[in-house]
């Protein structure tokens, strides 16, 4: 396999998906009609494995019963890689995966560790995170809901601007709602924002998060910023979690600060920044591209000093992305298991969704297959969730 490979599960979920998949890999036309029987396998995707793999992948899945598609010239050696769909049952690709140990050649032992990942991540699980202050952050099973206190100007949601004075009144509402956590911003990094000076933002958002912890001791509090003073001072005046929309891309010093006061931390995929990543819409494979991404900054977290424990990690739905792009990320969710930490999104009343109606939609499809989301309208997104939680 060449260097830095994807490897992650997506979702095949009828004829459609597995014909773009399939055009995709560049499989044989005529095997299509092999492969829908085997769509409702386990699937897990694989970019640029070495050929001689990819041939011995598909004999030993197909003896099993289960199936690899792989490029049609792979059979004949006219190709030196392939992306490969392998489709199998937890059982097949356990017993496939121990005959893998054997195989130290053509790049499987590599494979073998990432396809042993995912088997590990993918299953249900629970995680428990503790702030600096000593409150727990329970997630894993029910999605929960982070309502957004906007203390901006110019957020692109108007509704949910709001100042201090009515930040109190509007956070006991959303605790009342359902919400379990309060997300509190003092910079808008909406499309095309202009960015503020961190004494500005300091200015906007300290006496509100005060306000806060002063009224709701209990209360979990994150504080939506990229820089590495915003966090410090945040932390010291009891806030439980960072959550940075730039993957730490924008301050030099904010994996070190997070690191240094050990707080819980939203690690998010952006492409540009606020002013500019509306010129980064489109990508050309946007799961693989999130796969390399969040590897080396959760590698790079940890050298740093980060316990990984404490890391949620979002896909930065709007932030640099085509409104396929959020469909492609939002039905492979699952795709971001392979990294066995809780995952958050944001995608309430963002563009591609179509305004409120959409969102909800979304907040349905999307129950219980996700452990946090960000929402304006918390009310409204939590009768979504119980009815998805009524039907599942």
């Amino acid at each position: 396999m060449k260097d830095n490979i994807s490897v992650y599960p997506v979702r095949i979920s009828g004829i459609d998906d597995m014909r773009k998949v399939c055009a995709k890999i560049g499989t044989d036309s005529g095997a299509l009609a092999y492969l829908i029987p085997k769509s409702g396998m386990i699937h897990i995707y694989a970019e640029k494995v070495d050929y001689r793999a990819a041939n011995f992948l598909k004999q030993e899945m197909l003896s099993r019963g289960g199936d690899v598609v792989v490029a049609k010239h792979v059979i004949d050696g006219k190709t030196d890689y392939s992306d490969i769909l392998l489709m199998s049952t937890e059982k097949q690709l356990l017993s496939l995966t121990e005959k893998m140990k054997a195989m130290n050649i053509w790049g499987i032992s590599e494979l073998r560790e990432k396809l042993s990942t995912i088997m590990r991540n993918i299953k249900p699980r629970n995680w428990e995170m503790t702030s600096p202050h000593g409150r727990r952050i329970v997630l894993g099973g029910k999605t929960r809901l982070m309502a957004i206190l906007n203390l901006t100007p110019d957020s692109f949601h108007e509704a949910s601007r709001i100042d201090e004075r009515t930040i109190i009144e509007r956070a006991e509402r959303f605790l009342t709602e359902g919400a379990y956590i309060l997300d509190v911003g003092a910079e808008s990094t909406r499309p095309g924002a202009t960015p503020v000076s961190e004494t500005e933002e300091a200015e906007r958002l300290l006496p509100a998060l005060k306000a806060l912890r002063r009224e709701f001791p209990d209360t979990l509090i994150s504080v939506d910023t990229y820089k590495a003073g915003i966090a410090r001072i945040s932390s010291d005046e009891g806030a439980d979690i960072i959550n940075d929309i730039s993957g730490y891309g924008f301050d030099s010093e904010m994996a070190g600060t997070i690191a240094e006061f050990g707080i819980p931390y939203v690690l998010s995929h952006i492409s540009g920044t606020p002013i500019d990543m509306a010129g980064f819409e489109g990508h050309e494979n946007i799961l693989g591209e999130m796969d390399v991404y969040f590897s080396r900054k959760l590698e790079s977290l940890e050298s740093t000093g980060v316990k990984l424990e404490n890391v949620i990690i979002d896909p930065g739905l709007g932030f640099g992305k085509s409104a396929d792009d959020n469909f492609t990320i939002l039905k492979n969710i699952e795709s971001l298991s392979v990294f066995g930490q809780p995952v958050m999104i944001g995608h309430s009343r963002k563009r591609f969704t179509g305004g409120i109606s959409g969102t909800l939609g979304v907040t349905a499809m999307m129950s219980g297959r996700v452990s946090l989301m960000r929402v304006h309208d918390v009310a409204d997104n939590m009768e979504a969730l119980r009815i998805s939680e009524r039907l599942l």
